[in-house]
């Protein structure tokens, strides 16, 4: 795919404006969200990965999966070399002489001083440096630990330790954030010639993998084997989780898994930790099926699903957007004697707002609430951001409120999804003061934040907002993971700058990142946008050659590529295929459907879409609606696109820009032409920031109605509000002009475009041209295509020819 698709070209280098791209503002008044911190809690994103390493094996030790900022410590007592077995701690295996050291350093407030411990460490025996490095870590004293270990390993060398403390220290170093300190130590042993065991290897492979370091995790894994040194249960079932992370291809995992099952002479059998593993690596990928089978072989190996499965095959389901089936396993989980936890409905609760069934999404949070349980800040974010999402931001408004009464204090997710509610609709000022909240509440951003900022800005095409919010985001300390390069090729695509998706594409290969099916589906958008329709098959034979199984999004992004390439037959098959069931006719199909359909004015197949749509039982959202409006306010079909928009309102839709631009568009080809710049300051007196094609839209109204003077006041507006006129505002004036006989002012007008770097197409040109033609002014015309060379020296190769043929066909005959 990187062959086919990356451009040997520099992610964007413009310089960085001196003046910081966010500050922070001083409040006056009590934060929109929260005065108070909230708790540190886990990122709602992965909660049951969480669950997931919580649960590990008894007969091993448990590693949870830690970010780069905050770590959860290792649940004491489930590790057979505990000698407590979770107890409080009894000093088990040290000597007197270690106990007293030990009660001396903890009750040391200083640093560690090795003048002041000389004289107690120097006859520390080798046996009592594992407790007492246990004992230091159980009193919460790591930083002495690893003086300890450092001391001990100067004054006695390597060669006194055993693999029960290299392990131990390597995941202290690893908890500590120290990953590289711990490699050190790991590559120093194996130089001294220190025969490293199995413990070792792994607590490496899971330090590596809890900052995220996957492909050193994997490089580990690989040393391990070429030196012999056999894996066990607990070190597959990290690196399992190590390739679900990193994306890899369901073969590959299963590959791994059936090493396992053939390792060790006897094998090793999969134990819950692993089949839960498993289920969750599906859910990258929208692997339900796999999921699904994965959960009848854990039962046929007589393993018993535990609440952790449960969820996670929920999530599963919801990612893929299928929620029923999601529902049928919380049923089964509930049959099973499993009680429901806030996780197990807050998962329910996602994958029916991410499908768009918010009264079903609500109805569940009833459920719970019915059930004792109180919803927590992460049902209340998730039923904000499915309201958000659909478009309803007053009954979204209406969960934070409800949010708030509870006594909920918002965490980041809810500042994230704020920032991305502000930002979709073009309310900037708004969402940077969300940004500065996040300070003023004693918190960070984190990597979602700069995500969807990098996600806002692209999809408002603010190109030079997005490589500034990126280089931010390094400045602070981000380092770029799989869903920021994803993130960045669609903002960049969104800016019509493909050449530099393609380029952070290259540089995320680069980076050791594997390309996961969301970064499929975000390159076929891509190409998508520029109707690109055969590299797009390329690449979807691309994934079904076994890379990752392509989903509807997948399909939605070829809809799309077809509906731009004007390809509308294949469109057409395609459709074909989803209305019989070949392609199973998700929601989100049948909405984009309805969106392609009306982009290229295919009004029956529009009506069919929104038809299917509905039967089937599925909810249209704001963008499926706005596109309904858009088709029959193109066709005057006042009543429809009436009956639209009351519908709208009777079901609590926030009407969006979209939806005001086609009123606009509406009333532009209308006798009440005026009343288009009427909709556009009632959508400023709201706050709402109009786009581009609000203002194409005003300025084509008073253009088509010979109204210049007004035209060229709202693109002077248009320029000061910082929005950069496209080809379609020049070639309105451009054809305004040509049709009112007034050709200076036409040719004045392409002049200044390219010297704005707008670069003229077919469609300029045909307007001057067509213009001369119809007042019968051949010379004129003639004399334009002969000279345009010296009015666009850059223009295609044969567009003078191809202008002189069409003056020809167009000339009248006589």
């Amino acid at each position: 795919m990187a062959d086919k698709l990356a451009l040997p070209l520099l992610l964007p280098t413009s310089t960085p404006s001196s003046k910081p791209l966010f500050h922070h503002q001083n409040h006056q008044t009590r934060p929109f969200l929260t005065s108070q911190q909230p708790p540190s809690q886990p990122s709602p994103v992965e909660p049951l990965l969480h669950d997931v390493f919580l649960h590990q094996n008894p007969n091993n030790p448990i590693i949870t999966p830690q970010s780069p900022k905050t770590r959860n410590r290792t649940r004491l007592g489930k590790s057979r070399r505990d000698p407590n077995l979770g107890k409080p701690w009894s000093y088990h295996g040290l000597s007197p002489q270690g106990h007293q050291i030990l009660r001396s350093l903890i009750e040391s407030r200083h640093t560690f001083n090795s003048a002041q411990f000389d004289p107690l460490l120097s006859h520390l025996p080798s046996s009592d440096l594992l407790p007492l490095l246990q004992g230091l870590g159980f009193h919460k004293r790591p930083d002495l630990a690893l003086a300890v270990f450092d001391w001990f390993t100067k004054r006695k060398g390597y060669h006194q330790l055993d693999n029960s403390v290299v392990s131990h220290v390597i995941a202290t170093l690893g908890k500590q954030g120290r990953v590289s300190s711990a490699a050190d130590l790991f590559n120093g042993l194996i130089e001294d010639g220190f025969n490293l065991d199995v413990y070792s290897y792994t607590s490496l492979i899971s330090a590596f993998a809890n900052s995220g370091r996957y492909r050193d995790a994997v490089k580990v894994f690989k040393k391990m084997e070429e030196e012999g040194c056999e894996p066990s249960l607990f070190t597959y079932n990290v690196v399992l989780n190590v390739f679900g992370k990193m994306g890899a291809p369901w073969s590959k995992i299963m590959s791994l898994v059936e090493k396992m099952k053939k390792s060790g002479g006897g094998g090793i059998a999969p134990d819950v930790v692993t089949y839960n593993t498993l289920i969750s690596c599906c859910k990258g990928g929208s692997l339900h099926e796999e999921a699904a089978r994965v959960f009848e072989e854990m039962k046929m190996a007589g393993v018993s699903p535990d609440n952790v499965t449960y969820n996670t095959l929920i999530d599963v389901y919801g990612n893929s957007h299928r929620p029923k089936e999601a529902m049928k396993v919380f049923n089964e989980m509930e049959v099973c004697g499993f009680t429901p936890s806030v996780v197990s409905y807050n998962t329910l609760i996602s994958a029916y707002a991410r499908d768009g069934m918010l009264d079903e999404a609500v109805e569940v949070k009833n459920q719970m609430v019915g059930k004792g349980m109180r919803p927590d800040v992460y049902s209340y974010t998730t039923l904000f951001s499915g309201f958000e999402r659909a478009g309803k931001v007053e009954s979204a408004m209406s969960v934070f409120e409800e949010m708030r009464d509870a006594g909920c204090k918002p965490n980041m997710c809810t500042f994230n999804a704020f920032i991305k509610m502000y930002g979709n609709r073009g309310k900037f000022a708004e969402m940077m003061k969300i940004f500065d909240e996040i300070n003023a509440c004693g918190l960070s951003p984190d990597i979602v934040t700069w995500n969807t900022l990098l996600a806002v800005f692209g999809q408002n095409g603010m190109d030079s907002e997005v490589s500034g919010v990126f280089k931010e985001m390094k400045r602070a300390g981000f380092v770029p993971e799989r869903e920021t390069f994803n993130t960045l090729i669609s903002a960049y695509s969104h800016c019509g700058s493909f050449e530099q998706a393609m380029t952070v594409y290259r540089r995320m290969l680069e980076a050791g990142v594997t390309p996961d099916l969301s970064t499929y589906n975000t390159v076929l958008a891509a190409l998508a946008r520029g109707g690109m329709w055969e590299q797009s098959e390329k690449v979807l034979a691309e994934m079904e050659d076994g890379r990752c199984k392509p989903n509807e999004l997948t399909y939605c992004s070829l809809l799309h590529a077809y509906a731009n390439g004007k390809e509308i037959g294949r469109m057409h098959f395609l459709a074909e295929e989803v209305y019989s069931g070949v392609i199973e006719p998700r929601a989100v199909l049948l909405k984009t459907l309805v969106l392609v359909c009306s982009k290229c004015d295919l009004l029956p197949e529009a009506e069919r879409a929104f038809s299917e749509l509905k039967e089937r039982g599925f909810s249209p959202d704001l963008r499926t609606l706005n596109s309904m409006v858009s088709i029959y306010g193109r066709r005057q079909m006042v009543a429809k696109a009436n009956q639209v928009l009351d519908y709208m309102k009777e079901m609590g839709f926030t009407p969006s820009t979209a939806t005001y631009n086609s009123l606009m568009y509406r009333h532009s080809r209308s006798v009440d032409f005026r009343k288009s710049e009427e909709i556009l300051r009632e959508i400023q007196a709201k706050g709402i920031k109009p786009d581009i094609i609000s203002y194409n839209t005003v300025i084509y109204a008073y253009c088509r109605n010979t109204r210049m003077r007004d035209a060229s006041r709202i693109f002077a507006e248009m320029r000061d509000s910082g929005i950069v006129p496209d080809v379609i505002t020049y070639n309105t004036f451009i054809a305004s002009y040509a049709a009112d006989s007034m050709f200076e002012e036409a040719i004045g007008v392409v002049r200044y475009m390219i010297k704005n770097g707008c670069r003229p197409n077919q469609k300029t040109y045909n307007s001057i041209v067509d213009g001369y033609c119809k007042l019968n002014r051949k010379d004129e015309a003639k004399l334009f295509a002969e000279n345009l060379r010296n009015l666009d020296p850059h223009a295609p190769k044969g567009e003078d020819q191809r202008l002189l043929e069409r003056i020809v066909k167009k000339w009248p005959i006589r």
